[in-house]
């Protein structure tokens, strides 16, 4: 009885059987050329693989180093520790092993300090594995000492070459409808694609799988993000920025993204409360009430019948008028405190409450509805308010 599961049975053993990141294993591809150069040189750069999951990363470094004809060691930074990966870090060999580090983002600072000495050296070939950002989870002696390779999400034409062989391999028939559903809930993830066709093959127990075979052994794609990673804070600025800029389907898009993934609804409706203010504010005033009441409804109902109440407010704050004019000129008055410090209070607006403070002139000449300027003498006629503006 086969065990192996398929993506591991499919998993390309050469340059020529992957599929996918043109810019890297294509002809004129940084990994060509780095290894036509290693061929001559025998140097080869420690790299940091960056991209989403299952876009090849382990699979292109376990070919580089087949390629290079090198020991090769991987590990997972999830389940190994420093010290295991040291016992492979021997000195002074001619050839030193190629080195993979999965999830190396989840090494704190201290441990990927540990590695330095070794990269720098050369004695060993590192090839890190992330789905995170290098800029934020990888220190910066690291970094300087690799080199980072940007791996793009899988093409559906790429996804359908890849289903081909599993579909070969398992020796079944997709109906087309059922085919595409599968290639679109992938996520782009060439893993879950293949896990999804292998269970539905054996659920079905038929030589065709339809689409109900593929829906049953999906489930539920699941729209995860690390709540510390980048695409966490990429998906909430691209829906603020599509509230900012008016764009309904975009918001709601990416409303339902976040929803989806199971963001806390409370997170979403204070950035609302905050964007009333902050982008609609003299524009709509009332939007801010909107977004508190909505606040207040999420903390009261919670998922998933909160994500209606998420879109009403969505929707509101899209299309309400945008005017920034309050929280600008609050900012240029912040400028001004900064500046100066704290600037003596004119004596007319202070407040005259024993009879001493009278008779050295506190509130004397102040008028209620005067448009006369209250600011400190040395800000007098200043304007930081421009309605509208």
């Amino acid at each position: 009885m086969e065990t192996t599961p398929l993506p591991e049975l499919l998993r390309p053993s050469k340059l020529s059987q992957f599929v996918g990141q043109k810019h890297l294993v294509g002809r004129q591809g940084v990994i060509r050329k780095l290894l036509a150069s290693a061929k001559g040189s025998g140097f080869f750069p420690s790299l940091i693989f960056w991209g989403p999951p299952g876009s090849g990363k382990t699979t292109l470094a376990r070919i580089i180093a087949s390629e290079l004809n090198r020991p090769y060691h991987e590990f997972s930074a999830v389940s190994s520790s420093i010290k295991d990966i040291e016992k492979v870090m021997k000195k002074g060999e001619l050839f030193p092993p190629v080195v993979v580090i999965d999830e190396i983002h989840r090494f704190n600072k201290a441990q990927q300090a540990r590695l330095l000495p070794y990269v720098e050296r050369g004695d060993i070939t590192l090839i890190g594995a992330t789905t995170e950002n290098p800029s934020f989870e990888i220190i910066g002696p690291l970094l300087s000492r690799t080199r980072v390779l940007l791996l793009g999400q899988l093409e559906q034409a790429e996804l359908k070459k890849i289903s081909a062989r599993g579909i070969k391999h398992l020796k079944v028939r997709v109906a087309d409808g059922a085919l595409k559903f599968l290639i679109e809930s992938s996520n782009s993830d060439a893993r879950v694609l293949l896990n999804v066709l292998e269970i539905a093959t054996k659920l079905s127990g038929s030589s065709t799988l339809k689409l109900s075979d593929i829906e049953q052994a999906l489930q539920k794609r699941q729209y995860t993000f690390d709540k510390k990673g980048e695409d966490y804070y990429n998906v909430i600025s691209a829906y603020i920025k599509s509230l900012r800029a008016s764009d309904v389907d975009a918001a709601l898009y990416y409303l339902a993204r976040m929803v989806e993934a199971g963001q806390d609804p409370l997170y979403i409706a204070r950035r609302m409360v905050v964007f009333a203010s902050e982008d609609i504010g003299m524009g709509q005033p009332t939007a801010v009430v909107i977004a508190n009441e909505v606040f207040k409804a999420c903390d009261t109902i919670g998922y998933p019948e909160c994500a209606i109440n998420l879109a009403h407010a969505t929707v509101y704050l899209a299309s309400a008028k945008k005017d920034r004019s309050a929280y600008e000129a609050y900012f240029r008055a912040v400028d001004d405190v900064r500046r100066f410090g704290n600037l003596p209070v004119p004596l007319k607006v202070r407040n005259p409450v024993t009879r001493l403070m009278k008779e050295i002139g506190y509130g004397e000449g102040y008028e209620k509805y005067s448009k006369q300027s209250n600011l400190p003498d040395k800000l007098k006629g200043k304007k930081y308010y421009n309605k509208g503006g």
